[in-house]
């Protein structure tokens, strides 16, 4: 034999036996002897004190589902018993996590790149303690393996090598979490479930797992939690799958929860991505609580004070911790008070400011249910909805003050459509739609439209919330309201002509809507075509005031109106009418005084002129004084003046006739009854201003 091929043949036998002998020493080596070295190394690598203070062992395996020259290396297998993590410095605590035990699975192929690969991590008996302090600064948070300072402030080159972590399997385990900055103080515990629960069983979609039935894997520990997240209580539990898969975006998470805070519950069932970095989220969600303006607290969406809720709907979400996360909640539906809701909403936070959007579908509408978005429901509601705000027993007008400040936490852009509306048989409005742009604290709802007996109540609403205090304006159109249909017990006016058409305008400032109205300006105008009066259209409407007089004026008769005229203007919250007079059959009744929004007082008087001798029990005049929340009518003593009672009738103070005039056209035609009362109030204007000049 040749000397060359002799000495390959040596150098090859000796790699064998060196690689022989390296593996017997591997096999028979105590790798506890190297501990205080793997100690100071990580220590020295998360700047903080880390102990391995049980058995440390290595075993070598093969890979499962490798493929090529990696599935054919036998992959190390460390394993650490009883391991401890100190704390960062200035937390408070020894210790932040302790560990029974610890297994890694090493890919050794990736060291020859400076990557220390670790395709899966197993975490048995964990229990570890999280803290996010007040300026923001975590104790979880580790710099491995990147540049980093030296305590004499010169830059200091890293080591160049990186860490890649793809699974992590876990056990029984507790997390201990409290974070300044939500107000939060919260134990979750851990624990395998003994056998695992399918995920179609929890979620009843089976769709994912009949394409691929590893897409989904099962639901295998269940968890429980307790504490306080932003002041409020906090409990719950839930079913969680076994690994995280942290780098996959294929690789679904499946979760399950049913979480309390407060009033507020919401369970969710599905499946998260990259699931300690949420990448994303595919959930089955359903809200409940005692009002939706308590969700904010939870998920910082700003939403409207309501009755109690309860919606179920699909959630998806696409996080994207850079430059902002987008969810979509679809196809949702559910109640609100006594009303069904349904629709698609979507929450952007990509934007200067988050941005909530959607379209709201109301099949079957409670008006009632409207009351808490003004504060005008009772104070027991008020309580059941967590509202510290009561409703005064002297006041009518709602106190409660609008929550400007979560106005301007987010914008919005929100269209809602109730296609029927229940209220009775007092106010029979037919439908609302509603479109709300929040921007910046302020809210423009543009149109409010209502359908109301068979004609519409269109209003234009400006809440300017990032005012000190809040400014509003409000203008509304009422067109072409059949009286027929407001008052349809009444049998003397099926098929009547007679409609209401009105105008109004109003600005004022205040943080409620009693603050508002008590220091409105504005101006209120209203003509009521035809149409019939009664003691029994008093009770139908509730009005116990309207009652005692129309009592008094007609007795029990169906009185009817050719015309009602009304133009209303408002000082500082003080409605003084220049014209507020009824046309009936019988009289010409005119109503004088004024009305305080402030401090809610009446002071008005109702003097009638009979047209003839059918109507004898007007002697007097009747006046309505006292509070909104405790009117007190009577009999003024003294019989009727019977001198310039046509001209206070008719509405002699300086009027601005064409304000009501311009209401005329919508009646449409010469029937309209309220043509000649207009003109002679033009008449007495004219004259007045005659005889003013004279």
């Amino acid at each position: 034999m040749k000397r060359a091929p002799k000495i390959g043949i040596g150098i090859l036998g000796g790699l064998v036996l060196l690689v022989l002998l390296l593996v017997v020493f591997v096999l028979v080596f105590d790798f506890n002897r190297i501990k205080p070295l793997v100690n100071e190394q990580v220590s020295a690598a998360f700047g903080r004190d880390f102990a391995i203070n049980g058995d440390l062992g290595l075993d070598w395996e093969r890979p499962e589902g490798e493929q090529g020259l990696a599935g054919w290396v036998p992959w190390p297998h460390v394993h650490a018993e009883d391991i401890t993590l100190a704390n960062a410095d200035g937390f408070e605590g020894e210790t932040m996590a302790e560990i029974a035990r610890v297994d890694a699975w090493l890919a050794p192929l990736g060291l020859f790149a400076k990557r220390v690969s670790l395709p899966r991590i197993a975490f048995n008996g964990a229990d570890a303690t999280l803290i996010r302090q007040a300026d923001g600064s975590d104790n979880w948070t580790f710099d491995i393996g990147n540049d980093s300072t030296g305590e004499d402030g010169d830059s200091a080159e890293g080591s160049g090598w990186s860490v890649d972590v793809d699974e992590i399997a876990f056990d029984k385990g507790t997390v201990h979490y409290h974070d300044a900055t939500l107000d939060a103080d919260i134990d979750l515990a851990v624990e395998p479930l003994g056998e695992a629960v399918p995920f179609a069983q929890i979620t009843g979609d089976d769709s994912a797992v009949e394409t691929d039935p590893a897409a989904v894997r099962d639901y295998v520990f269940g968890w429980t939690i307790d504490g306080r997240f932003r002041g409020a209580p906090l409990s719950g539990k839930g079913k969680i799958g076994g690994v995280l898969a942290l780098k996959s975006d294929t690789t679904p998470f499946p979760v399950q929860a049913d979480v309390s805070s407060g009033s507020t519950r919401v369970q969710v069932a599905g499946t998260i991505r990259q699931p300690l970095n949420f990448g994303g989220a595919d959930l089955d969600v359903a809200f409940s609580g005692a009002s939706l303006d308590n969700l904010y607290r939870l998920t910082g969406v700003t939403l409207p004070p309501t009755p109690a809720y309860s919606t179920r709907g699909h959630l998806t979400a696409e996080i994207d911790h850079a430059k902002g996360s987008t969810f979509a909640y679809r196809n949702f539906a559910g109640k609100i008070g006594d009303s069904d809701i349904g629709g698609n909403l979507s929450f952007d936070q990509t934007g200067q400011r988050p941005k909530l959007s959607g379209e709201l579908v109301s099949k079957q509408l409670l008006f009632a249910d409207l009351a808490p978005l003004i504060g005008a429901d009772s104070n027991e509601h008020k309580a059941e909805r967590g509202e510290a705000t009561r409703q005064p027993a002297d006041k009518v007008l709602p106190v409660e003050t609008f929550d400007t400040a979560s106005w301007a936490a987010m914008d919005a852009d929100v269209k809602f459509t109730a296609e029927r509306i229940q209220h009775g048989d007092t106010l029979p409005l037919n439908d609302l739609y509603a479109h709300l742009v929040l921007d910046g604290g302020e809210i423009l709802m543009d149109p409010l439209r209502f359908g109301i007996a068979k004609g519409e109540l269109n209003t234009t609403v400006r809440l300017e919330g990032d005012k000190s205090p809040l400014a509003a304006r409000a203008d509304l159109h009422a067109r072409r309201l059949q009286l027929d249909e407001i008052v349809p017990a009444v049998e003397a006016l099926e098929g009547s002509l007679g409609e209401i058409n009105a105008d109004a305008s109003f600005t004022g400032t205040g943080n409620s809507v009693a603050a508002l109205l008590g220091g409105a300006d504005g101006r209120l105008t209203v003509l009521i075509d035809r149409g019939a009066i009664s003691r029994n259209l008093m009770e139908l409407a509730g009005l116990n005031v309207g009652n005692y007089v129309v009592g008094k004026l007609f007795g029990d008769e169906l009185v009817k109106i050719n015309c009602a005229a009304a133009d209303i203007p408002i000082d500082n919250g003080l409605a003084t009418p220049t014209v507020f007079v009824f046309d009936t059959e019988n009289a010409i009744v005119n109503i004088t005084g004024d009305i305080d929004f402030g401090p809610e007082s009446l002071d008005l008087t109702i003097t009638p002129k009979s047209k003839g001798p059918r109507l004898f029990t007007l002697r007097s005049p009747l006046y309505v004084r006292g509070t909104f929340a405790e009117p007190s009518p009577g009999v003024k003593a003294g019989p009727l003046l019977a001198r310039g009672a046509a001209a206070v009738a008719l509405g002699v103070a300086a009027t601005p006739a064409a304000s009501l005039l311009a209401l005329i056209s919508p009646t449409g035609g010469e029937e309209n009854q309220c043509g000649p009362v207009i003109e002679r109030i033009r008449s007495s204007d004219a004259n007045t201003e005659n005889d003013n000049a004279g």
